[in-house]
């Protein structure tokens, strides 16, 4: 006789428990570290710290000097003093995954903030895993929908890709965030909101996700007060919510906003435990955790998780360090621009400077074809707009030229697109070819 899912769960709850506690006490706490004697524990160990009025404080290992074990704590540090005492839970962070979690909004640490009441899960999964196996990932073969033409037609992404979207601040990534996870063809999605304002949270929920959207997605939220731990925790809960989705077999959608905000905790935990500050104040831990984080995404042995990460670039230079580092992981980057937002072209897509790098893989040759010649108007309509401007082109000196002059006005509808507007990837490469396929009178 087979037992029932609440005493399979205790049984399971009972196995984990640890026979022997471990204990340390605390002896300095210093700026947003405490350092304490014991407990005998790893990095990445849960450990709590008893206050004294009562509450236990939880606080991860994330480091050791000179004998001392060094925590940061994922809460309120309220109540601590030297000699609480430390109690070592001898494993990781876990947390919940399954289908019971659509529509919920958790925080950091994995944990209902919603008020909708307790999660029921179908288990739990560390937040610290290992990407898969190089060798027993499938190739990406199939494009993945993200129902925007842009996208679709000039840099489509393939299911299980890792694309970023690099863009300076107030231009629109997680508008762009939000309409693809209303109009993509995934199975779940996970979003991650690391480091956001407080106040953005509920506008993206109820504005940028909606109803729709949000019924087949999880959220997970770190506001940007919270501690540096909690909001790196955010984003190692949603990849590991995504991975249990995608050890199901199902296509998943993961999308982070942002990354750069994730380094920046890492910094900031970096910087409190002694490591050397190297390029503009980032500490080697940052770039070694990047690919580590990142390479979770992508295709399994079974299901998928296609990766969309929005990388805030500071004064709008996408080679700074982040940045340049994140693009040389992922597998293309799309990136949003000042000058089409302020011209009020939503979504500020440049085709000219984004790219997919696994679109040749996805699409056929028509659709690669259609695709450069796109880009070719485009950039020849860019070497003369600043004559047209001023009224000092002359029609007739340059055959490329006049046809991406008098083809400028449809591309730019065609890349126009609102927020409730999905387009599939099908529509959106026809409207391409007829667009391209219409002819151009020769100037007298």
């Amino acid at each position: 006789m087979s037992a029932t899912p609440a005493l399979a769960r205790l049984k399971e709850v009972a196995s984990s428990a640890p026979l022997v506690r471990v204990y340390g006490r605390v002896v300095q706490v210093v700026g947003l570290v405490i350092e304490s004697v014991g407990p005998n524990a790893r990095i990445g160990d849960l450990c709590l710290i008893l206050s004294e009025n009562g509450e236990a404080i939880r606080s991860e290992v994330v480091g050791f000097r000179e004998g001392r074990t060094l925590l940061m704590p994922l809460g309120e540090l309220k109540g601590v003093r030297s000699g609480c005492m430390v109690l070592g839970r001898g494993r990781c962070l876990e947390v919940p995954f399954g289908k019971a979690l659509l529509g919920r909004t958790l925080n950091g640490l994995g944990e209902p903030m919603d008020g909708l009441g307790a999660l029921r899960s179908e288990g739990l999964r560390p937040v610290h895993a290992v990407p898969p196996n190089a060798l027993e990932r499938r190739l990406i073969e199939i494009p993945f929908e993200t129902g925007v033409r842009a996208i679709d037609s000039l840099m489509t992404v393939g299911e299980g890709q890792r694309i970023g979207i690099f863009s300076g601040s107030g231009i629109g990534k997680s508008t762009l965030l939000g309409m693809i996870a209303r109009h993509c063809h995934a199975d779940v999605n996970v979003i991650a909101l690391v480091g956001e304002r407080g106040r953005e949270v509920r506008e993206f929920i109820k504005n940028d996700l909606g109803p729709d959207g949000l019924a087949r997605s999880i959220v997970v939220c770190a506001t940007s007060e919270q501690p540096a731990l909690v909001r790196i925790k955010a984003a190692m809960t949603a990849t590991a919510i995504a991975e249990g989705f995608r050890d199901q077999g199902l296509r998943v959608l993961l999308m982070m906003d942002s990354v750069t905000r994730f380094a920046m905790a890492q910094r900031e935990v970096g910087l409190a435990v002694g490591e050397p500050p190297s390029t503009k104040g980032y500490t080697p831990s940052v770039f070694a955790l990047l690919p580590r984080l990142l390479e979770r995404a992508g295709n399994a042995a079974k299901g998928s998780i296609t990766g969309i990460y929005s990388v805030l670039v500071e004064g709008d230079d996408t080679n700074e360090p982040v940045a340049d580092s994140v693009r040389s992981i992922l597998d293309g980057h799309i990136v949003l621009t000042r000058k089409l937002a302020n011209r009020g072209h939503y979504p500020p897509i440049d085709p000219l400077q984004s790219l997919s790098r696994t679109m040749p893989s996805v699409v056929g040759e028509e659709e690669l074809e259609a695709a450069r010649q796109a880009r070719e108007l485009l950039a020849a309509y860019d070497d003369i707009e600043d004559l047209v401007n001023i009224g000092a082109y002359k029609p007739g000196a340059n055959p490329a030229a006049d046809r991406a002059l008098a083809l400028h006005p449809k591309l730019g509808e065609f890349l126009r697109q609102r927020t409730d507007d999905g387009c599939p990837l099908a529509e959106a490469t026809l409207r391409l070819k007829e667009i391209l396929s219409e002819a151009v009178p020769i100037p007298a």
